[in-house]
């Protein structure tokens, strides 16, 4: 959505990973969740060492800031079969990382040295902490689509439009690190819970950010990855349909839980987005 230029690209530009316009439900999305897909160090010590150097510089700055875990996005993988029935159709390979370790790769000026050169997505970003995000196409009643516009006080492109979103939390699953994953019974729970968790955070995070109740959303469909290419952030987007009108919507936006994140909320055709 963005027109803004940085650096001759558009700022917001993003590269399609994988799509699936008629929507995946829950059982059609697995989860392996290894430290296989945790980020691999660079070589370059000043490299790996300005991680820190620019972590405690914001910590100086903010000093509310928090450092979380989140998922690692590692890439993904395609099983046989349309997507039409029931069984797994797309799995996520996904890893542990956190904020931190965020700040200082895919945030740190120097992002692009942290790339390989590589025709392989995974390979690429291999040593970037590429925590997944995600972010919801909520369409209203009278057929409206629910755009952000982000505060300028938010620590990633401030003032720019959004779909609301955000991420997908390990500690909603019990997870802080990969000792839970060691077994194998205890493996193949952890990856359903980390799947099912894929749905429930991006209804956590429409709730809270335009306030809208729960029960009013549908359930959740699965339709796609991309990851932008400033900074190489990869995110999971999902279609969800909210039983009210945009008025409503917009009357309860002013009491939302994180409203603080954004400073409008616009309801716009779908036309318009493109």
């Amino acid at each position: 959505m963005e027109k803004e230029e940085i650096d001759g690209c558009s700022s917001l530009a993003y590269k399609l990973l994988f799509s699936c316009p008629f929507g995946l439900s829950p059982p059609q999305l697995s989860v392996v969740f290894d430290e296989s897909y945790d980020r691999i160090p660079h070589s370059d010590i000043n490299l790996e060492n300005s991680i820190s150097q620019i972590w405690d510089l914001r910590v100086q700055k903010n000093a509310s800031l928090f450092n979380g875990k989140k998922f690692r996005y590692g890439g993904y993988s395609q099983n046989s079969g349309d997507g039409s029935n029931q069984e797994s159709y797309v799995c996520l390979h996904l890893g542990l990382t956190d904020y931190r370790t965020f700040v200082g790769t895919n945030l740190n000026p120097s992002w692009e040295k942290f790339l390989v050169t590589s025709e392989d997505d995974s390979t690429q970003c291999q040593h970037t902490s590429s925590p997944l995000g995600n972010a919801a196409i909520v369409e209203t009643s009278d057929k409206k689509i629910v755009v952000l516009q982000r505060s300028n006080n938010v620590g990633e492109f401030p003032g720019h439009f959004v779909f609301p979103g955000g991420h997908p939390e390990p500690q909603e699953v019990g997870i802080e690190t990969h000792e839970y994953s060691k077994d194998s019974k205890d493996s193949e729970l952890v990856n359903k819970r980390v799947s099912q968790e894929m749905f429930d955070s991006i209804i956590r995070e429409v709730v809270e950010e335009i306030g809208v109740p729960t029960t009013s959303l549908s359930d959740p469909l699965f339709i796609g990855i991309s990851r932008r290419v400033l900074n190489v952030r990869p995110a999971i987007f999902f279609f969800i349909k909210c039983s009210l009108q945009s008025k409503e919507i917009q009357q309860l936006y002013s009491n939302a839980q994180d409203g603080y994140e954004s400073t409008q909320l616009y309801t716009v055709s779908m036309q318009s987005l493109w």
